[in-house]
């Protein structure tokens, strides 16, 4: 097979002359129109303009949210907002540090409301005004296999960093803390890979 028969496409090209536009007109970039669309999106968002995309997706998302604490700028966060967009998260709240690395988010979080919280009182007494359970994800003594669970519809997950887990103060704030089992010899999988485990979880439960 030659080399260019194995290139991937990505993307599509300008639109086709002449052909219509398909819904509201409005919601189409014109730059995009003419040039093509390689960004990672799904077919039914081509040449849309990400206001459009947005917009649409906030009629779609479901009613959890991820928080994910971020005291020693946890680089596994991009990971956890690109999942938190695929599984129709409301939205992301990083609690601690602001700075976060969006390298692997791959350019999700323009699409994905985040939010910040200084530290884990503000999002506890923001989740509670908002009527949501807080949900901890970590395998600490005490937690309960998530698998055997039943996920509150309005809740927030909440993940703690890569190497130290959530903190004894985010435990104690969380109505319940979850693990995830696992049946190898390593102690814990990869934060964002647990994030998105989780996620994967709630939509089980409860997507329509």
């Amino acid at each position: 097979m030659t080399e260019e028969a194995t290139e991937r496409v990505v993307g599509v090209g300008p639109w086709p002359a002449g052909e219509p536009l398909t819904g509201d007109p409005e919601r189409y970039d014109p730059e995009l129109l003419a040039t093509g669309d390689a960004r990672n999106v799904a077919d039914e968002f081509r040449y849309w303009r990400l206001e459009a995309i947005v917009a649409e997706l906030d009629l779609r998302r479901f009613p959890f949210h991820v928080a994910v604490e971020n005291w020693g700028h946890d680089f596994n966060i991009g990971s956890v907002v690109r999942s938190a967009n695929a599984f129709g998260a409301r939205a992301v709240h990083i609690v601690g540090r602001r700075r976060w690395n969006r390298r692997g988010a791959m350019v999700t979080d323009r699409y994905q409301h985040v939010h910040h919280h200084p530290d884990v009182e503000s999002l506890t007494a923001w989740a509670r005004g908002e009527g949501l359970a807080v949900v901890g994800i970590d395998n600490v003594p005490g937690s309960l296999p998530i698998e055997h669970a039943v996920l509150p519809e309005a809740c927030v997950l909440v993940f703690g960093e890569e190497s130290a887990g959530l903190t004894a103060e985010m435990q104690e704030a969380c109505q319940t803390v979850l693990h995830i089992t696992q049946y190898g010899s390593t102690r814990s999988i990869n934060a964002g890979a647990a994030a998105a485990v989780a996620m994967h979880s709630w939509v089980l439960q409860h997507a329509r």
